[in-house]
């Protein structure tokens, strides 16, 4: 390199080729401008032409959540944020569209007993939010059709639908669009997940209704041809009562009404989904940076406080010989120790979830390129899952055919009222996680 020259934006394009003493001295006698201005280097080709070499960006990410002052890039070189509760770390002067940017492994001192004892915190708030619901509709004179529960099974659908999109589909985006990976052939690879989870969960329930309408008209045939009466709930799995059957054989088996999906079956369908994701919620969250944990664990106490709500409301309606004969319709009975078993497998799965991360603190890597495509596999097809059960399941099930669809509008008003708060308080901590 013979000469060097400097150029910067908003002054003269006049280059002056400066030795380097000269320009050492240039830059100590003229601080503020070179603070406002663009420093470039010029290569002399042997030509005698001038190839400008432009250093690379240090711009920060707008938006993302650095570590503590003591592990800033002053002090260790290196700039930590996070995406979706995993860390990432480029080192100083770099950024993520840098092709040298490392993504080894950061090695950080976690408050192990603080982790520990938060985990108990967890427990006991899914536990709280999914079994109020079930124990209410057990030990108390509130009605499945009363108001507080349409309030709560609409909040709980706004809930479910924003876990799906504003959470699980924009985690998993985030994690296929790390540099970690590099260019995927395929751009869309989070929504095809999606729409495979919706696939499958339309799948399972379509199965389902068919073997249970297979079971439904071999019973019926076998019982009128005996000139037997069929009751309403002896019918495995239907949502709605069908014509009693007279003496004539065959006479009335055509006659019933369609068969829908058991509603067992679908609040089923619906805690794999959360499952699926609140193992991985779990585990993120406890190996996510000191500096982060706490914000991160306050906004998830109350996702899966939502959630537990949104479970346990539709857990709680499920028919059961208690209630029974209050439901217009209704499918076959399910126990209360069945509901409180479904309640348990949501309160420990978080739990569970954050108990693996403690265990790995030491060798979990959110860089990895294996551990990047399995949660965002993960959390897609629960994306796709909780989308089916949160907008055909619940949503359209309950305004278009369901209690809703002709109730008065003041009961109207505060169901739709309630689902949108639903919507924008999860939509609301997905800021955050």
């Amino acid at each position: 390199m013979k000469a060097l020259s400097i150029a910067w934006q908003g002054l003269p394009s006049t280059k002056f080729l400066l030795r380097q003493q000269q320009l050492a001295n240039f830059l100590r006698n003229t601080p503020a401008v070179i603070r406002t201005a663009r420093i470039c280097t010029y290569c002399l080709t042997p030509d005698g032409g001038e190839v400008e070499l432009v250093s690379g960006s240090t711009t920060a990410h707008e938006g993302e959540q650095h570590a503590d002052p003591a592990q800033t890039p002053e002090s260790t070189g290196q700039n930590c944020h996070f995406h979706a509760g995993v860390e990432h770390c480029v080192g100083e002067g770099e950024s993520e569209n840098s092709h040298a940017v490392s993504y080894e492994r950061s090695h950080r001192d976690y408050n192990v007993p603080l982790r520990i004892g938060l985990t108990f915190v967890m427990l006991a708030t899914g536990a709280i939010s999914v079994f109020t619901p079930i124990l209410m509709s057990s030990f108390t004179h509130i009605q499945r059709s009363s108001l507080f529960f349409v309030l709560l099974k609409q909040f709980g659908t706004g809930v479910i639908v924003s876990t799906a999109f504003v959470h699980l589909l924009t985690h998993a985006t985030l994690m296929f669009a790390s540099n970690c990976l590099g260019e995927l052939d395929y751009e869309a690879t989070s929504a095809a997940i999606l729409m495979a989870g919706i696939f499958l969960s339309f799948l399972v329930e379509y199965v389902g209704m068919r073997f249970v309408s297979w079971r439904r008209t071999r019973r019926s045939g076998k019982q009128a041809t005996d000139g037997e009466t069929v009751k309403p709930h002896e019918v495995e799995g239907s949502n709605e009562p069908i014509i009693s059957r007279g003496t004539t054989p065959g006479r009335n088996v055509g006659m019933m009404r369609p068969v829908q999906t058991p509603e067992k079956l679908s609040v089923l369908v619906m805690e794999a989904g959360i499952v699926f994701h609140s193992l991985l919620i779990g585990l993120t969250l406890v190996v996510a940076g000191d500096s982060f944990f706490l914000t991160l664990f306050a906004v998830i106490v109350f996702h899966q406080a939502f959630e537990g709500i949104a479970l346990g409301t539709r857990i709680a309606e499920l028919p059961s010989t208690k209630n029974i004969t209050d439901s217009e319709s209704h499918g076959r009975p399910v126990s209360l120790a069945f509901k409180l078993c479904m309640g348990l497998a949501f309160a420990l799965i978080t739990p569970i979830g954050m108990g693996i991360g403690i265990g790995v603190l030491d060798r979990f890597n959110g860089n990895d390129p294996a551990t990047l495509v399995a949660i965002g596999t993960l959390d897609a097809l629960s994306a796709g899952i909780l989308a089916w059960v949160g907008l055909v399941e619940m949503w359209a099930h309950d305004w278009l055919h369901g209690e809703l669809a002709h109730a008065s509008v003041g009961r109207t008003v505060a169901g739709g009222c309630s689902l949108i708060a639903g919507l924008a308080l999860m939509s609301l901590l997905g800021k955050w996680a």
